[in-house]
């Protein structure tokens, strides 16, 4: 149907050189819907045109099997007539040629070159496009080495880097569609004609042309043979004359189709980017949200409220995970730690829970390491709050301690010290309980002050001398000095056995049964304390510290309270020694390994201790002491 409702018209002429060789070669064929143009150019001796003709044959051959305009069919045809060259085994030669094939559909036209064969178009008599040849000559026009209007003289003109009958490396040449109007004419020819008639020459034919393509043709002959040229050699020269191109009848339709499908298609995209846009800026806000988020936590911890930073954390965290910013995950999840840790510090303090307090603000120190040690400050200010906070009911409970050992100087000493400390961090709680301890001393010695002076003022009015020597034997009692308190009761029995006073005597001899209990039982904690001493050593050798720590303070309380002040002393040194490999270990490990999270070692106090039996007996030798 293009064919029958288009006109394309076609003239040529090819003609040999003077020694009757003629290697040029032109054919073409028109198809109902497609057209196919071959010129070529033989670079070879052969008299029959061998290579052009099997270059021509083999493209149209290719192009008729699939005729087409796209760019691969194209490439089909060039190859095939490279192929066709590569592969002739009639003469001992390599066959070489120059080509040019020009496809079109009635509407518009492609073309693709190997070599110099030229090509033209011209609108009404004007030229509108031109081929450039695969030369080196061309070339050096383009780097300005050579003049435009020396092409056709120039010695390097038929030095071709691309040609038909090459074996590697051929990259012919192939054009864009060129759309085709009434009136356009395509010129092709080879390098006969372009050699001796110059671009001007034939751009005035082509101004002066009529509707006849074959008298376009006789008067591009009649100028090439009017010059008799000596040299004259081989040329081709074709035209085609378009003078009417197929109008497609459903052109519009397609287009009417085409826009619609275009409409719906931006309708759809339109529809898709806004909601695209929409996802966008909703993550945009999510982002804003998330990074101002993380913005507020940190300020928050600045400030110390880590309540509203945990709120803020928390809203944050979730933000994150929503946008699957992992980055921000990791760096928000070190915040929460922190805050968690810090919170659950408070609320150790809140329930006066001091040594997990301590502990819990270790850990969120430690962790305020991946946070670049935001709010830890604080933290320490509240560590150093914490230890005060221990110090005061260690003190208290030394004093208690004291006071069980009827060592109420020292007690109140210590009770004092514990009002002083607890008074200016403002720890009302603490200073309460020293008050009252306080008072509970007082109490104490006012009562055992009155009993002591009843006793003795009995014992002198019933018997003062057994008084005297059982007082003396209750005072080595009181201060742990048994074997004394054992002969002065033994001096105090044998008094009383001469005055045959049976209660003094029954009295007597329950101090002694006492005596020789707390001898025994003294034994026994030595050698608890010498266990105890012995246990400390070796989890010290071990580097087990903590455990360390425990005996000593075991061994130090049954010391204390057999009154054995150098073994006391001794342990005392010997435990801070231990604090110091105990600070050296824990700040190596630190910086060892920053990037796993630590657990500091637990602080042990008085507090955590289990309680020695020395209290026990404390509280079993007071009302011991107390006579009839």
């Amino acid at each position: 149907m293009r064919k029958q409702n288009s006109e394309f018209r076609t003239a040529f002429t090819s003609e040999a050189d003077c020694d009757l060789k003629n290697t040029d070669y032109f054919g073409f064929v028109e198809l109902d819907d497609y057209a196919c143009y071959v010129v070529a150019d033989g670079i070879d001796d052969q008299l029959d045109a061998l290579s052009a003709k099997l270059a021509v044959a083999a493209a149209i051959n290719a192009f008729s099997e699939a005729p087409s305009m796209k760019k691969r069919t194209m490439k089909v045809c060039l190859k095939a007539a490279n192929n066709a060259l590569i592969k002739e085994t009639r003469t001992k030669k390599k066959l070489k040629a120059s080509v040019m094939i020009v496809i079109t559909d009635y509407m518009k036209f492609r073309y693709g070159q190997a070599g110099n064969v030229r090509l033209r178009l011209y609108r009404n008599g004007f030229l509108k496009y031109q081929s450039t040849d695969q030369s080196l000559t061309l070339d050096m026009v383009k780097e300005d080495q050579v003049e435009p209007d020396k092409i056709a003289i120039h010695e390097e003109r038929n030095n071709l880097y691309s040609y038909l009958g090459q074996e590697k490396e051929f990259h012919p040449y192939i054009s864009k569609k060129i759309k085709l109007a009434a009136t356009d004419a395509i010129a092709m020819y080879t390098r006969g004609i372009w050699e001796n008639i110059d671009d001007g020459e034939l751009n005035d034919v082509y101004a002066d042309a009529t509707n006849e393509p074959q008298e376009l043709v006789d008067n591009v002959e009649e100028m090439l043979l009017s010059r008799q040229p000596q040299d004259l050699g081989k040329y081709t020269f074709a035209t085609l004359f378009v003078n009417k191109v197929f109008a497609d009848p459903n052109k519009k339709r397609r287009i009417r189709k085409i826009i619609m499908a275009v409409v719906i298609v931006l309708i759809i995209v339109i529809i898709v980017v806004i909601i695209i846009m929409m996802i966008h800026n909703k993550r945009i806000r999510k982002r804003e949200q998330m990074e101002q988020g993380y913005l507020n936590t940190i300020e928050y911890i600045q400030i110390d409220n880590y309540t509203r930073a945990q709120e803020c954390c928390e809203d944050a965290i979730q933000l994150a995970e929503s946008l699957r910013d992992r980055t921000m995950q990791k760096n928000l999840e070190n915040y929460r730690k922190l805050i968690e840790s810090v919170l659950a510090a408070q609320e150790h303090m809140d329930g006066q829970r001091f040594v997990e307090a301590q502990r819990t603000y270790r850990e969120a120190a430690t962790r305020s390491i991946y946070v670049d040690s935001i709010g830890l400050d604080y933290i320490n200010e509240r560590l150093a709050l914490t230890a005060d906070y221990i110090t005061v009911y260690d003190l208290i409970n030394l004093g208690d301690i004291l006071a069980q050992n009827l060592q109420y100087d020292k007690a109140e000493e210590k009770y004092l010290e514990a009002k002083s400390v607890a008074g200016k961090i403002y720890f009302d709680a603490g200073r309460k309980s020293a008050l009252e301890a306080l008072e509970k001393l007082y109490e104490d010695q006012k009562a055992e002050k009155e009993a002591e002076e009843a006793d003795r003022k009995e014992q002198m009015a019933q018997q003062e001398s057994g008084a005297n020597y059982m007082t003396q034997g209750d005072v080595a009692f009181t201060q742990g000095d048994y074997d004394s308190a054992k002969i002065y009761y033994l001096s105090a029995q044998q008094l009383f056995k001469e005055m045959e006073d049976q209660t003094q005597q029954q009295a007597v001899e329950e101090k002694l049964q006492i005596t020789e209990d707390k001898l025994a039982e003294r034994e026994l904690l030595k050698e608890e304390a010498q266990s105890y001493l012995q246990d400390a050593e070796t989890a010290e050798e071990s580097g087990e510290y903590i455990s360390a720590k425990k005996y000593y303070l075991l061994a130090k309380d049954a010391y204390a309270s057999m009154k054995m002040d150098d073994k006391v002393e001794e342990i005392t040194r010997k435990m801070e020694r231990m604090d110091i490999k105990a600070e050296e270990q824990e700040t190596k490990l630190s910086e060892e390994d920053t990037e796993e999270e630590t657990t500091p070692e637990q602080d042990t106090t008085v507090e955590d201790m289990p309680q020695d039996n020395s209290t026990e007996m404390a509280e079993e030798q007071s009302p011991g002491m107390i006579f009839e």
